[in-house]
């Protein structure tokens, strides 16, 4: 079953290279292609993920493009062709599950693509750059124990598997979580659900994302 992908570009030459890239592997296909979010949604289709390019001459913004798209409860990658950091804060405080250039090889912007698709976060150096100079995007100080729980139960451990090898109980492992979630939400970067947890964990550098060859 190939990944239903919709691609949002206002550069139809862009657009055409990417879906002919993406669409030449096996699992994944992009069925919706527009220039801008609403004509995406006006399709109605059915996606399990969404390429958004991050500078629309709609004059649209970033927060408010993910916004509409949440309504589709898919993981939405940004993708750029310039340096535009402000736009790329924005992009990561509104959710979007990380970003990649245009310029990238085929290869990159494929593995970019699964990773979104698996829920990880993509978080390429531009964007890594892009949040160390967010005076708004501060990273939550957490305690040595807090930082061992949070890179455990985020790298996919339950509950249970990471107060065994902890050595702490399962309630107590629940506290440090609660505590954890807490902490993220008073710095304006809610974790509600275990997805999120690992989005924080890898843009604090708690953990390392997926796909990039480090455990």
């Amino acid at each position: 079953m190939r990944s239903r992908i919709g691609i949002i570009d206002d550069h139809p030459a862009v657009m055409l290279g990417v879906a002919s890239v993406l669409n030449s592997q096996s699992d994944m296909l992009v069925v919706a292609t527009a220039a801008s979010v609403r004509d995406l949604l006006a399709q109605g289709l059915a996606l399990d993920g969404v390429l958004l390019d991050l500078h629309l001459v709609d004059g649209s913004t970033p927060a408010e493009n993910l916004e509409i798209l949440s309504s589709l409860a898919v993981p939405v990658l940004v993708y750029t062709s310039g340096d535009r950091p402000a736009l790329v804060r924005e992009a990561a405080r509104a959710g979007a599950a990380g970003m990649i250039r245009k310029s990238e090889l085929p290869e990159v912007i494929v593995a970019a693509v699964r990773t979104m698709l698996a829920g990880g976060v993509v978080a390429s150096a531009d964007w890594a750059a892009a949040l160390d100079f967010d005076p708004d995007f501060v990273r939550v100080h957490l305690s040595p124990r807090e930082a061992e729980v949070l890179g455990l139960y985020a790298s996919g451990e339950t509950a249970e598997r990471v107060a065994s090898l902890l050595y702490i109980s399962r309630e107590t492992v629940l506290d440090h979580i609660r505590r954890i979630r807490s902490k993220y939400a008073q710095a304006s970067r809610a974790a509600p659900t275990k997805v999120d947890l690992y989005r924080r964990a890898v843009e604090d550098g708690v953990i390392a994302p997926h796909g990039d060859g480090q455990s």
